[in-house]
């Protein structure tokens, strides 16, 4: 998740917390339900939290795995690559080193 959508997520989960207590606390009811529900109302609130806590975990996972695959993928193609072109470099040494040993040939009977 973004910084951005972190701060969101926390100011809704802290209005929410707050507008819950405030209605509970100016409720007409006694003191002993009064502080059941809000009990009830924090569980509720740790369970929610509990769960968008794992779903984040989650999609950090899956994108953390995702681009580990997109970066190992890239390195393979690009030595690939790389093992390619140096191939193509000793095959252009090989034909350079031929061809100076039929020069050196050639001046050594002259």
């Amino acid at each position: 998740m973004t910084r951005n959508s972190e701060n969101t997520l926390l100011a809704l989960l802290t209005g929410a917390a707050i507008g819950a207590g405030i209605g509970i606390l100016y409720a007409p009811d006694k003191g002993t339900e009064t502080r059941r529900r809000i009990k009830q109302k924090a569980e509720d609130m740790e369970h929610d939290i509990a769960e968008r806590v794992s779903h984040a975990k989650e999609e950090l996972t899956k994108t953390v795995n995702h681009k580990k695959e997109e970066f190992e993928q890239k390195l393979d193609d690009t030595i690939s690559n790389m093992s390619g072109k140096a191939d193509d470099i000793i095959s252009a040494l090989e034909n350079k080193l031929e061809e100076l040993k039929r020069r050196n040939a050639h001046l050594q009977k002259n």
